[in-house]
Formats: C-alpha cells, structure tokens, sequence
C-alpha cells in the first residue's frame, strides 16, 4: 500500500547535501557581511574556520590548512598542477571522480611516468600496487560508486612519494589517518551540509617541502599559485585566500561546525552516518531486488549509499521521477556517468528519522515501477 508519512526533510542529495538538523539561514551572523575579508574581523573568522577545522578533525599540528577557491575540485586541481611531475605517479580510480583526475594527469599534464590502476563501479583497484617511491592521487570515498577505501594500511610509512587524497565526502564521516596523507582535500557542501564554491586544502611537511623544494614544468594560473620565491605562501593558511571568499558561506560553515562540536565532534558525526547506513543495510538484506553496489560490506561508503535495482535504467528514471513527484526522496538518482540506479546521501546531517520514512516509498515507488 501506498505509504503515508513522508521524511520531514526529502533532501538526498550526494552535494550540495542536506543542511544540518534545525538549520535556519536567519541565524547566521551578518556582522561580517559588506566587509572585505582582509579586515580584521574577516581575516578572523576564515582563521577561525582552519582552527575549528583542525580541532574537530584532529588534524596535525604542523599541517597547513588552507581555504582554496572553487570547492574540492579547484582544491584538487591545486596541488595535483603544483607538486605533480616530480616523481613518478601512480593513480588509483573506481568511479567518476577518480577518473577526472587520471584524465587530467594523462591528457592536460602530460605525465609520461604514470601508472593508472583501475576497477569497475562496486569495486576496489589493487591498492598493494602502490610503490612507496611513486606519488599517489586517490579518492578516499568514491561517492559516484559508495565504495570506499578501508583503511590507509596500505600506504607505506617509509614512502619517500606523496599519497594526494581526495577526502571531499570522507572528510567528517570517516577516520583519516593523517600520518598517511600529504595531501588531502574536501568541500563544505558535502558531510556538513555547508555552501558550495571553497574547498579546503590540508598540506603536510612533506608536501610543503614538495612545494619549495620543485617548480613545475607548465605555467601555473594565478590562482594555483602557493608559493612566492621559492617558500610557501603561510598567508594562505592563516585566514587569507588566493581570491575572494565568500563571507556568507564561511559564517555557514561554522555554523555547521558548531553544530558538529555539539553532537560529539568527529566521532559523533560517524556514530550518525553508520547508524544510517545501517537502516539502508536492514533494508537490503530483506528486500532481494535491491543491492549494494559496493560488493564488498568493508569497503561500503557511510555517505553515499549507492544501490543496484531490478529495473531497467527506464524504470530507474521513472522510479526516481515518482519520489520527487510524491516529494519523498529528491536528487536520489545514481550520478550520470554511474550504472543505473539509487544514490541515497546519508551522512550525518541526514536524520535517521527521515531514512526510516523514505524506505517503504521505495519499495512502493519500486513495486509500482515494476508493474507498470
């Protein structure tokens, strides 16, 4: 039968994601607002945003955290034009993402000395191919495919190459060993819910050693730039920026910070996410005509949920076309390049409550689907 609650909040979407439990733009500060960020007070509050950034997530005390322009990609982007070329690379790809930046390595940087290793969507590439002398560029959390990686055992701690980690939809939901990591970047519009269009950038020693030890062969934009005479830009990560931020987004984010430091900090953030996964899990294990994509239970995703169903991607289509049309689940389709199907976001900002609702129009939404 058709169901009759509906979630309170229907916003799936795997980014911008849901905004935090009891958000409301009204509450933000505005005191900033109309000030350069050059100010003392807007220089403050970006300073604030690294500090919080680096005590909620347990970020080493001697790696740089930076506010970048253009959200996880730009971040991304940043580092792979500034530190690449210096050493062979290998490239770990399983989804959409992943892909992006083994194409720009191939076709925009040219690296001649770089090995790609790949898997389908639902899979893990063979990570013990990765050679301690290499760099390595690697998504932590695939959100186009939900599968992630386990764990960082496998980076080696007698590596003399940097491990570049995109950790836009990990970062917040997942523990990130950062004695692993040199480099790792993410966005405020994913785990915390925040506004898109500034990324964060985390380096380690050795990756600012990277950057004034080597200049890159190619021209670097302005807007790539972290370096002045051969040393680090510090400014950068101490509450200045290449360009200029948005103040409105920056009050958000700590919003939502606060908001994390409020339900038990990093750790509370996980509890939430894995216990929503778990309602999906309960779900698929009683309902056979729909699956995990992620094959292997210790390498699915505890943001993006990404499900296989018994329908042609037609029926796919139209089942998610239903749940936006009956207002229940919105943005749930698989992402475009993705195999058809289901992307649920069910990180912490997403209440158990609404999960719990949304279940029983899918298997509505399916069964009608199916019969149709």
């Amino acid at each position: 039968m058709k169901p009759t609650l509906k979630p309170a909040i229907p916003n799936f979407s795997s980014g911008p994601c849901a905004k935090r439990p009891g958000y409301a733009l009204s509450a933000l500060p505005t005191d900033v607002l109309g000030r350069s960020h050059r100010s003392s007070l807007g220089k403050a509050r970006l300073a604030r945003s690294i500090a919080e950034t680096r005590r909620i997530l347990g970020v080493p005390a001697d790696y740089r955290i930076g506010i970048v322009p253009a959200s996880d990609t730009g971040a991304f982007e940043m580092a792979m034009w500034s530190m690449l070329g210096a050493r062979p690379v290998d490239v770990f790809t399983w989804e959409s993402f992943g892909d992006g930046w083994a194409s720009d390595i191939a076709k925009q940087l040219k690296l001649k000395d770089a090995r790609l290793f790949s898997a389908p969507y639902g899979e893990l590439p063979d990570l013990s191919q990765a050679n301690p002398d290499h760099d390595v560029v690697f998504t932590w959390n695939g959100t186009t495919s939900g599968v992630k990686v386990p764990d960082g055992d496998w980076i080696s701690d007698a590596r003399s190459g940097l491990t570049l980690c995109d950790a836009t939809s990990a970062a917040f939901a997942m523990q990130l060993p950062w004695s692993k990591l040199d480099v790792v970047t993410f966005s405020w519009q994913k785990v915390l819910g925040g506004e898109a269009a500034h990324g964060m950038l985390v380096l380690s020693p050795r990756a600012v050693a990277r950057l004034e030890s080597y200049v890159p062969p190619w021209p670097l934009p302005k807007i790539f730039r972290l370096t002045k005479g051969g040393k680090l830009l510090e400014e950068v990560f101490e509450g200045s920026t290449i360009n200029t931020p948005s103040m409105l987004a920056n009050e958000d984010y700590l919003d939502a910070l606060a908001w994390a430091d409020s339900i038990g900090g990093l750790d509370g953030l996980i509890r939430r996410s894995e216990q929503n996964l778990a309602l999906f899990e309960g779900f698929v294990a009683t309902h056979p005509w729909i699956r995990f994509l992620a094959k292997d239970k210790a390498t699915r995703s505890n943001t993006s949920v990404c499900l296989s169903l018994d329908l042609t991607p037609e029926q796919v289509k139209k089942l998610v076309k239903l749940l936006e049309q009956e207002g229940v689940a919105l943005d749930c389709g698989s992402y475009k390049d993705a195999p058809a199907g289901l992307r649920f976001w069910c990180g912490a900002t997403v209440q158990a409550s609404d999960i719990e609702r949304v279940l029983p129009w899918l298997e509505w939404a399916y069964h009608e689907v199916k019969g149709a």
